[in-house]
């Protein structure tokens, strides 16, 4: 009997959240779960989840602690660990589509911006598959972006490359530079949540509330 394929997953994690996530009564998911479900014949060895950490807005100041529940909750799973890029606020000034005859044609606004999360995904997807550390890898993302990379992982390297997808519509380019590819659907993600309360060293703690 041949035995599963050592299989990494590299979570994009933004791109999850704002594909799949955002708005739903699903963001406590289990991503070890949820992964096991779709790769059933797989043996995962690592999940990378690649994010960054979010500041409080003025409408919404709970955001960053939802975001610290989350990201401890996945750290009482050994197969998961997360790595940083940056997120950044700053103010600008952007032009109305619609001024006024009279009046400002700009209007101050804040821009967040997420820098550097994808390129630790790529750079950590083509690490392992230089250095034979998986037979498979698997990218949940929809961000052509990183057709690139797993491109080059399928026909550089001879491993096989999964795409996982969190959003409805099929991405063409991630399509063609995967070996094979799924859609992640609601009722996996619903089927697949953390327990309302997990305990770790620090204590016990829960899902937020708004979620």
């Amino acid at each position: 009997m041949n035995r599963p394929p050592r299989t990494h997953v590299y979570v994009d994690g933004f791109n999850l959240y704002y594909r799949a996530l955002r708005g739903t009564p699903y963001r406590w998911l289990d991503l070890s779960a949820v992964c096991k479900v779709l790769l059933p014949n797989n043996d995962i060895r690592s999940i990378g989840y690649f994010t960054a950490r979010v500041s409080n807005r003025p409408g919404d100041p709970g955001q960053a602690t939802r975001q610290q529940m989350y990201l401890r909750a996945l750290a009482t799973d050994p197969l998961i660990h997360v790595e940083f890029g940056q997120f950044l606020t700053n103010k600008i000034r952007a032009h109305l589509v619609n001024p006024p005859l009279r009046g400002p044609k700009t209007v101050e606004v804040w821009r967040t911006s997420e820098k550097g999360s994808d390129v630790n995904l790529a750079t950590r997807l083509l690490i392992d598959a230089y250095r034979k550390r998986c037979e498979v890898a698997v990218l949940v993302s929809n961000d052509s972006d990183l057709a690139g990379p797993l491109r080059t992982v399928r026909d550089e390297l001879g491993l096989r490359v999964g795409v996982l997808d969190p959003s409805p519509r099929a991405n063409k380019t991630l399509h063609a530079a995967s070996t094979f590819y799924k859609h992640i659907r609601t009722g996996a993600l619903a089927s697949n949540q953390f327990a309302t309360t997990l305990r770790d060293s620090r204590g016990q703690f829960s899902k937020p509330s708004r979620w």
